[in-house]
C-alpha cells in the first residue's frame, strides 16, 4: 500500500513541533486509536453479517448496540478506545479481546521467552506474574508458530568459538 503525498499533507498540516507528530495528543496516537476503531467496527460487521449503517438481514435479532470506552495500556502509554458493541454480547473480537488492557511489544516478549528455552505453560505463567496479562495457549502457540522457522534457524546455527 501507498501513501499518497497529498493524502500525507494533509494529515501533517498543522504540526509544526514534534509533539505534533509523535506527542501525547499527537498524529500518531490519533491514527493507532481511528484505525483500532476501524478494525474493530470491521470485525463487528463480519460477526453480525451486515454493514454499519445497513438493514440487518430478516430474522436476524442480534443488532449493533453502541460502543463501550476502553483504556489499553502501551508503548504510547494510555490509549482510549471505543469497542463496538452488540445486543446479545456474543462479538468476541480479535484485535482487542475482552478484558485485555494491554497492547503493543507483547507478541516480542513471547517471541524472547520462547527463543530463551521457555514452554507455553511457562511464557502463560511469566506473562501473568510479571504483567499481570493471561494470555490462552492458543496465542502464545500463534505467535511461535509464526517466527518458528526463524527461531529455528537462529538455534541451529553455527557459534563462534
Amino acid at each position: 500500500m501507498t501513501i499518497s503525498k497529498e493524502l500525507l499533507d494533509e494529515l501533517l498540516k498543522g504540526c509544526e513541533r514534534p509533539e505534533d507528530l509523535l506527542g501525547d495528543a499527537g498524529l500518531m496516537k490519533e491514527i493507532k486509536i481511528k484505525l483500532m476503531e476501524r478494525m474493530l467496527g470491521a470485525e463487528l460487521t463480519a460477526h453480525l453479517g451486515y454493514e454499519e449503517g445497513k438493514d440487518a438481514p430478516l430474522g436476524q435479532p442480534n443488532r449493533r448496540n453502541g460502543s463501550a470506552s476502553k483504556r489499553l495500556k502501551g508503548q504510547d502509554g494510555e490509549v482510549p478506545i471505543s469497542v463496538p458493541r452488540d445486543r446479545d454480547g456474543s462479538f468476541e473480537p480479535e484485535l482487542i479481546k475482552k478484558g485485555q488492557t494491554r497492547i503493543d511489544g507483547m507478541d516480542d516478549k513471547i517471541i524472547g521467552l520462547y527463543a530463551a528455552g521457555l514452554t507455553v505453560r511457562d511464557i502463560r505463567a511469566h506473562l501473568e506474574d510479571v504483567y499481570g496479562l493471561q494470555v490462552s495457549p492458543d496465542l502464545i502457540s500463534r505467535v511461535t508458530d509464526a517466527v518458528l522457522d526463524e527461531v529455528r534457524e537462529w538455534q541451529s546455527r553455527a557459534l563462534d568459538r
